[in-house]
């Protein structure tokens, strides 16, 4: 035990290390649960997605589309230029 640390500070050392270890344990398992291992090439990820997170549907009217006429593309491309000058 050095001389120089007051004891409150070396058991606060300790808090924090048993914390850190605890982190770090945690943290691996909560990784090794969602799919992530370190390989050769790195973090690999899984085909299944994670449980907790739901399926994205899509909500919403269908796309459209409407053909322009002629004299509408024209003045489309002129409101471009008109913009693209400044």
């Amino acid at each position: 035990m050095p001389e120089h640390a007051p004891t409150l500070q070396l058991i606060g050392v300790t808090v924090l290390a048993v914390a850190a270890v605890a982190w770090a344990g945690v943290l691996l398992r909560l990784l090794r649960r969602a799919g992530l291992r370190a390989g050769a090439s790195g973090a690999r990820r899984r085909t299944v997605p994670l449980p907790a997170v739901p399926r994205q549907t899509r909500v919403g009217p269908p796309r459209e589309s409407v053909e322009l006429t002629p004299a509408e593309q024209d003045a489309f491309a002129g409101l471009v230029r008109h913009l693209a000058s400044g």
